[in-house]
């Protein structure tokens, strides 16, 4: 067609849904995103939200009374390791149950013998230490909170059908019947592997059971955070310098400066109770020194930082545990 004028119109612009790659953008997406719409998906399962506000009426309760007791903060990992010890210990079943799967696929013996062979002995073992890991696994979900404990449950029970399975195998395979049992394995080992994904977004994804104050380092210089007039006595009191949330606490005339975000779970200490100048989070019942930061009860494994304090003309001015570098002189030439 032409206009007026003679000359051509332009040619019509392409549809942005045609050609062959016009569902690249939305699969593309849905590749990188699907594993957030699963946790959602999990979240909105009713008896999965059922079931974890049972077990969070039976457990919790039994583990705030027990909080005291050296064998329950044992099972976190805690002061002493440093870090939870549920995710090491889950290492355990899944190299054994891997183990189980190599020397399956590597057998060329089809005589059904029985008994216990070495397959047999390192699915043992793998059952072995999945109870272990799983009283861990059921300690630290006791300290979890909302979609993390659901999609915590459903880890659990993911692992709770594995350890059946090869428990099943385990069963075949000391009677003789092979086959069945490398196929029991190998759906167990399949079943874990999911349960395993699930166990890495809790930490990675959504940050379940790191030390939620890791990076906290400022502010770089002396920040004013309060009135001196403004804080009252044996009260704590959450101020924020800086964008970091911190607690101030003053007893007997003496100044007290530690993060306000517990480094467990992220509960806000300023909230809780102090008692002999320790702070005691009331998320979950983690107890830090105000002097030093140090936990004096788990589940933290992680101390809290502690800022340097001072008051300059009816301040409080706190500042990080590293000062800012200072400024190299201007105006002046270098030699």
């Amino acid at each position: 067609m032409r206009t007026g004028s003679g000359q051509a119109d332009d040619p019509p612009a392409a549809s942005p849904q045609a050609g062959p790659d016009a569902s690249s953008p939305s699969a593309a997406s849905w590749l990188v995103a699907w594993h957030g719409g699963a946790a959602e998906w999990l979240d909105r399962l009713g008896w999965l939200r059922g079931a974890s506000d049972w077990l969070t009426g039976v457990l919790v309760p039994v583990r705030e009374r027990y909080q005291d007791n050296l064998a329950v903060e044992l099972l976190h990992g805690g002061r002493w390791v440093g870090h939870p010890l549920h995710p090491a210990l889950s290492d355990l079943p899944i190299g054994l149950w891997a183990g189980v799967m190599v020397l399956d696929a590597t057998d060329r013996d089809s005589a059904p013998n029985r008994g216990l062979d070495a397959a047999g002995m390192l699915s043992a073992a793998g059952l072995a230490a999945a109870g272990v890991t799983a009283l861990t696994g059921l300690n630290d979900w006791a300290v979890s909170n909302e979609q993390d404990r659901r999609v915590g449950l459903f880890h659990g029970l993911l692992n709770t059908a594995a350890l059946g399975l090869q428990a099943a195998s385990l069963g075949t395979r000391m009677t003789g019947h092979r086959g069945s049992a490398r196929a029991l394995g190998a759906a167990s080992f399949t079943v874990m592997a999911a349960a395993g994904y699930l166990g890495g977004h809790l930490v990675f994804t959504k940050g379940v059971m790191v030390n939620r104050v890791a990076w906290a380092s400022g502010p770089r210089r002396w920040t004013r955070a309060l009135q001196e007039a403004d804080l009252p006595d044996d009260s704590p009191t959450a101020v924020e310098a800086e964008g970091r949330q911190i607690m101030l606490y003053r007893h007997r005339g003496r100044l007290y400066a530690i993060d306000n975000v517990c480094s467990h779970a992220g509960g806000l200490l300023s909230r809780g109770p102090v008692e002999d100048l320790t702070v005691t989070c009331p998320l979950h019942g983690s107890r830090f020194g105000l002097a030093d930061g140090c936990v004096s009860r788990g589940p933290a494994s992680q101390p809290q930082p502690v800022l340097p304090t001072r008051i300059r003309n009816g301040w409080i001015e706190v500042r990080g545990s590293q000062p800012a570098p200072r400024r190299p002189a201007t105006g002046r030439t270098q030699p």
